[in-house]
């Protein structure tokens, strides 16, 4: 029996963002619950090479035979990131119209640089089926919704990763209403999850009583909100600590911070970490105060690790999680006061409250493993237009 062939679209230059992880999660998935496809992550310019080496059962594609095409594999900075997308687009697009006409898969899944195959599926015809899979909340600028109504009649399906996502689509009415499916990203593995979480945290949090976040250290995370939180927060409780888990551009704007306000021996960056499931295990509560999310991978991840979760109700995520609140406890996104206020309502729950929100949310989580994404995916996959 022929196989079904999937190629998986997704250059990156920073391997920390989620979508990396949701890429392979999903290629995985389709290797593990089925023989019937043929999965092939494009390696465009060795922005694959990183996890070759674990992830053996798939087929990383190199969209040049030689080493024709190099960059930074972590470009920092809004300029200088939008640049290397634009060279990438310029080098690779002729490459991968010759790859499609050459192998003809059976279908694209289009994950980042969106641009690129949809600036050929403009002009031309492929016998593959593109699939554009949202990955992040979309910002609808001008270009992109150009772009994206130009290909909407062509475009074989539109995956979203939440329902708020999918709705704001369909009010926009870019692509057809029966185009739009909801796929949640493939987060879980219940397996390695345990493993991780019973690993001994840093010798010196075991007994100290923390809050938690998980990020990159951008803008979108929001963290100066968080810090502006903990400093009112740190003075009613001496006892209490901030953890935060994570790299990114503004790591020096907030270590000035921290040193201004005197919360050096308070405030702790534990930069990059490979496991946050024992933090989450262990933390008093983990705190987002992102400005979008879409899902939120780390809200996911708290959820099954039985962890206390405190939100902004940001678009497109978080009020999904957490039930509109049944799950954890939501506040209105970059509102310093309301944060404050959840806060006081979360150390006034008592254990069968708490109980509750954890049990509402890990089932919701639980929509987020490697199967259940699976088994959305082959119907979808096999699903007629």
């Amino acid at each position: 029996m022929k196989q079904i062939k999937i190629y998986y679209w997704s250059p990156h230059i920073n391997k920390d963002v989620a979508t990396v992880k949701a890429v392979l999660n999903s290629a995985k998935s389709l290797e593990k619950y089925s023989q019937k496809y043929d999965v092939n992550i494009i390696n465009v310019f060795g922005e694959w090479e990183f996890c070759k080496e674990n992830n053996k059962e798939i087929n990383f594609l190199n969209l040049y035979k030689s080493k024709k095409l190099s960059f930074n594999k972590n470009v920092t900075g809004y300029v200088r990131s939008r640049l290397t997308y634009l060279l990438i687009g310029i080098f690779s697009i002729i490459p991968l119209y010759k790859l499609l006409k050459k192998d003809k898969p059976d279908y694209l899944v289009v994950h980042l640089l969106t641009f690129i195959p949809f600036i050929l599926l403009i002009f031309f015809n492929f016998k593959t089926k593109f699939i554009l899979r949202i990955s992040g909340y979309p910002k609808m600028n001008f270009l992109r919704k150009i772009l994206w109504k130009k290909i909407s009649k062509k475009i074989f399906k539109v995956f979203c990763p939440t329902n708020e996502t999918m709705e704001s689509l369909n009010k926009k009415k870019i692509f057809e209403k029966n185009k739009l499916y909801l796929l949640e990203d493939p987060i879980i593995e219940i397996s390695k999850i345990k493993k991780k979480n019973n690993q001994k945290i840093m010798e010196f949090l075991i007994d100290k009583k923390f809050i938690l976040a998980i990020g990159r250290l951008s803008i979108q995370k929001n963290f100066i909100l968080l810090l502006n939180f903990f400093n009112k927060e740190s003075i009613k409780d001496p006892d209490l600590y901030l953890i935060i888990a994570g790299e990114g551009e503004l790591k020096n704007k907030f270590d000035q911070y921290v040193t201004q306000n005197k919360l050096k021996n308070k405030v702790i960056f534990l930069g990059f970490q490979n496991n946050i499931h024992n933090l989450l295990k262990k933390c008093f509560c983990f705190i987002s105060t992102s400005l979008w999310e879409d899902p939120g991978f780390v809200l996911v991840e708290a959820a099954v690790n039985n962890t206390s979760i405190i939100s902004s109700d940001c678009p497109s995520g978080p009020k999904e999680i957490l039930g509109n609140g049944k799950g954890g406890i939501l506040f209105y996104s970059n509102n310093l006061l309301s944060l404050e206020e959840s806060y006081k309502k979360f150390k006034k729950l008592n254990k069968k409250e708490i109980y509750l929100q954890k049990v509402y949310s890990k089932k919701i989580a639980i929509n987020y493993t490697k199967f259940r994404h699976f088994k959305k995916l082959d119907s979808y996959l096999n699903k007629s237009k």
